[in-house]
């Protein structure tokens, strides 16, 4: 046996739940070659010794948001420094592509006026190419966005869809997922999908699942309606005989806290029957998502001309301050954090909760949030301190929980180094590994592992990636059992973990001794 590369000494992790073993690993171009303690290639141009560290498959990101953030920072630091070498965009309905129409208009007209970036693609074959010619430093899956299809079919309309625009809808999915995309994904809370019916999602499901596919869902509700959209969506899935992903299951909102193990109840009933059901959380309790997402569904119809003209009409606003400002369902502004905003004056706000954040400019709370949605066009992120650390850790125990981290990547430096984002953006696949397995015991590191990796993997059809074994592709990550460790806080977000040593991708050393070699290795990743 020749290798281009020898792993020698490492516990590994074969990635499929398994105790570790102490072996070598030998990694010939793109593919592992061997594994075992007898695996001793004639020769290895390069050999890295990792006695006391874990080999892993590299972490899969089932979850992720990354379909710009990869244009404007390809090196994707947040991610491939955690050991991530894959995630699968495209999530919460709203993809890169297929996307067109006024949707694909105003869509390249924000990212040229805020980053610069050109959006000349609108299909997904286009949309990949320009991905690989940008060169991206992890592997990348795209799920078709219904979101973005309703969006490009019929804009931001309260309304059903005619027989026209639906086709539209299902021909777009069709050629998208012909053209490589792995599934269908919905955003059934936000806009314009929030406006959909249970009949438009059961079609587009379908589709989704003849050719192939998945439907991943953010549903229609995680908190109030929790029970009614598990139901929703497993109806959808069971009539079109598609694999089903839950997206961050959770529970939002203490009072909603108790419906768990109904949620489990809803989900495991479903899987005896037959149906395929599966889910992914972040490991954590706060929420992030926009601002506006705390309006009401009608506040948000339409475009974001549309949207942001709305919120400066009075009778609006007092429509809104009745339905959520006051009474026992007003909402608790004191839990939700501003992280993002597009003008540089408003980040005075950043870090702050909105009660706070209301006080330094002088205003009452509703008028300060409906002032800062409009200025901002309602791009405005935020935080919501809103679920429970023990439901958290009865989700992340399931064994069809899969973890995916909810946030696009990001770097300390470039366009996306500002603002508070989520520390999941930075920590989820670290804090799993140090806080969860070997801190808190919920779980041994195999089991971890398993779900970062081969369990992923294999929802989404990659047959190729997510073990150490021989003739796998050679993502693999190499850390250090003992210290591998989250930095990322609320306070202090744009924190890399510690502890992970040596990330491959493709075969490629992408990450050496904990920084990144600035090699740009990754792939677009199709079903096989």
């Amino acid at each position: 046996m020749t290798a281009d590369l020898l792993i020698r000494g490492a516990w590994v992790f074969d990635g499929g739940g398994n105790p570790p073993v102490e072996a070598n690993v030998a990694v010939r171009g793109d593919r592992i070659v061997g594994v075992g303690r007898d695996v001793t290639p004639a020769t290895a141009r390069r050999v890295i010794d990792a006695r006391g560290l874990a080999a892993a498959p590299g972490f899969v990101d089932i979850h992720g948001h990354s379909d710009y953030h990869l244009l404007l920072t390809p090196t994707a630091e947040s991610a491939v420094l955690q050991g991530v070498t894959c995630e699968i965009g495209g999530n919460c309905g709203y993809a890169a592509a297929p996307i067109w129409g006024p949707w694909w208009e105003d869509r390249a007209r924000s990212y040229r006026e805020v980053f610069g970036l050109d959006h000349p693609w609108q299909e997904v074959s286009a949309y990949f190419r320009r991905l690989l010619d940008t060169g991206i430093s992890i592997n990348f899956g795209l799920l078709v966005g219904h979101n973005t299809l309703r969006g490009s079919a019929m804009g931001g309309a309260n309304r059903g869809p005619t027989a026209e625009e639906l086709q539209a809808m299902v021909a777009a999915l069709e050629r998208g997922m012909d053209e490589g995309a792995l599934g269908l994904s919905t955003g059934l809370v936000y806009a314009p999908a929030c406006f959909s019916s249970a009949e438009e999602l059961a079609t587009l499901t379908a589709v989704a699942g003849r050719k192939g596919g998945i439907l991943a869902t953010h549903m229609r509700s995680e908190g109030d309606g929790l029970l009614e959209a598990i139901q929703e969506v497993i109806a959808a899935a069971e009539a079109g005989r598609t694999p089903l992903q839950i997206s961050h299951l959770k529970t939002y909102g203490e009072r909603n806290w108790e419906k768990l193990p109904q949620a489990f109840e809803l989900i495991e009933s479903a899987q005896r029957r037959g149906v395929d059901v599966t889910a992914d959380r972040y490991p954590y309790t706060a929420a992030n998502t926009g601002l506006q997402a705390a309006l009401p569904r009608w506040a948000i119809e339409g475009n974001k001309a549309e949207q942001t003209d709305r919120l400066k009409d009075p009778a609006v606003r007092a429509r809104v301050r009745q339905e959520i400002g006051e009474g026992p369902n007003a909402r608790d502004w004191s839990q939700v954090m501003i992280s993002e905003v597009t003008l540089p004056h408003n980040r005075r706000y950043l870090g702050l909760r909105v009660d706070a954040a209301a006080r330094l400019a002088g205003k009452e709370i509703l008028t300060f949030v409906l002032d800062l949605l409009h200025e901002e066009k309602t791009q405005v992120d935020a935080i919501y301190f809103t679920m429970s650390e023990e439901n958290l850790r009865a989700i992340l125990r399931k064994p069809y929980v899969m973890i995916g981290s909810d946030s696009g990547c990001r770097a300390h430096y470039g366009p996306l180094s500002t603002g508070r984002p989520h520390p999941r953006t930075f920590g989820t696949f670290a804090r799993m590994l140090g806080h969860y397995a070997r801190e808190e015991h919920l779980f041994d590191l195999s089991t971890a592992i398993r779900k970062m990796t081969s369990d992923p993997c294999r929802r989404m059809g990659l047959a190729d990636r997510g073990w150490v074994r021989p003739g796998s592709i050679a993502d693999i990550v190499l850390f250090d059992p003992d210290r591998v460790q989250d930095s990322a806080t609320y306070e202090e977000p744009i924190r890399y973990p510690v502890g992970v040593h040596t990330v491959l991708v493709n075969g490629v050393v992408t990450v050496e001794a904990g920084e990144h070699t600035g090699v740009r290795a990754g792939r677009i990743v199709t079903k096989r």
